[in-house]
């Protein structure tokens, strides 16, 4: 909202003659931004992090199952899939009820799904983690934090969603070794009934203090719905360059969701102990949430595109990096037991690579060819 000042710049004939000047207006981002930032973290760290216990337990949970791995792998290809939908449906609860009783309804979930999980593969684990775990839990959180916290600011967006959006590889690079310990000293179900608790502790006592309604935004016509409508992204129609970002997040997720839901079972498939194979995993996990803030500096710098759509773009997005994080850790374990080992795994793994790198190899040539002077 543009601030208006008036300022008396002459007099003449005894008669004031006054302009009117306008300010930009002051950021809405402050202190209470970073911090409400720094609480979606940690939030996204507990919530994620009940995933990450299938993952390390993979062998053990599919011995129960005669070794067959695509069953534990499918119930977290569910949890990632579940998520995605489940987005877009507490996306638009979270903008009816506020975020903070879709966060706290999503933690309960999570913790019951883990909970019905422990009645063991297949049906338990699949319906706890696929319907609870994802679909109402994660999806109760993740979509419905990316839009909260992008209404805390103004300047540095891009940075605060590359923090929040770690909290999956946080989730990651924090809790397989500590999950590897807890199931070979307990098992895995016990781990998951006490994971359950402490998610539940930590994430309610957070989201009642912290989440309350964001500060307002007043949007400028650029950016308005019906601009935005109207708009030309890299001379095409924005719904072409955004189902053509779509398939790339699939692309991409597909050969990266492959190492992450088999990397300690691979592992003691080569004689690495368990241990070593989850700080494997933590290192893999640590260095993309590193790499996750240097993008989200870029962006800052950069910039990006002005919308008002974000309440269905967003969720919408990460359904499909969603879909591809299950493909690709499901289809992992599939290829695994048709083959007896992951070679074919991550072929299709490099190969998902190529084509997405096809894709945004289209989207940066069009943003050349339209930066480039037009010649003779």
């Amino acid at each position: 909202m543009w601030v208006v000042k008036f300022c008396a710049v002459c007099q003449k004939g005894g008669r004031r003659n006054f302009i009117m000047l306008q300010s930009p207006p002051s950021s809405i981002e402050t202190k209470a931004s970073w911090a409400v930032a720094t609480v979606a973290l940690v939030t996204m760290l507990m919530a994620f992090g009940a995933a990450w216990i299938t993952a390390v337990a993979l062998k053990d949970i599919a011995a129960e199952v005669d070794g067959v791995r695509s069953i534990p792998a499918l119930a977290s290809a569910l949890a990632w899939l579940g998520s995605g939908f489940g987005g877009i449906l507490m996306g638009r609860i979270a903008d009816k009820v506020g975020t903070r009783w879709t966060v706290i309804f999503g933690a309960l979930m999570i913790g019951l799904g883990l909970t019905l999980s422990t009645f063991g593969p297949p049906w338990p684990l699949w319906i706890g983690h696929g319907l609870f775990i994802g679909l109402i839990g994660l999806g109760g959180i993740n979509a419905p934090m990316y839009i909260y916290v992008s209404r805390w600011f103004d300047r540095r967006r891009g940075s605060a969603l590359a923090l929040i959006s770690s909290g999956s590889y946080l989730a990651g690079a924090m809790w397989p070794p500590i999950f590897e310990r807890a199931i070979a000293g307990l098992g895995w179900r016990e781990t998951m009934l006490w994971y359950a608790l402490t998610e539940i502790a930590v994430i309610i006592p957070l989201a009642l203090i912290y989440f309350r309604a964001p500060p307002e935004l007043a949007l400028s016509a650029a950016s308005s719905g019906s601009a935005a409508g109207k708009a030309r992204v890299l001379g095409w129609s924005p719904n072409v360059v955004f189902g053509v970002m779509c398939a790339a997040a699939v692309l991409c997720c597909v050969p990266m969701a492959m190492p992450q839901g088999h990397l300690v079972a691979f592992c003691s498939d080569l004689n690495i102990s368990g241990s070593v194979g989850a700080l494997m995993l933590s290192v893999l996990l640590g260095t993309a949430f590193l790499s996750r803030q240097i993008w989200g500096a870029i962006s800052d710098r950069i910039g990006g595109l002005a919308t008002s759509e974000a309440s269905w773009r967003i969720p919408t997005l990460l359904l499909f990096s969603g879909a591809g994080m299950a493909l690709g850790g499901w289809l992992a374990g599939l290829l695994y037991d048709h083959f007896a080992y992951y070679a074919p795994a991550f072929a299709t793994g490099i190969g998902a690579n190529i084509l997405n790198l096809l894709l945004v190899g289209i989207l940066v040539g069009r943003q050349r060819l339209r930066l480039t002077p037009a010649m003779g």
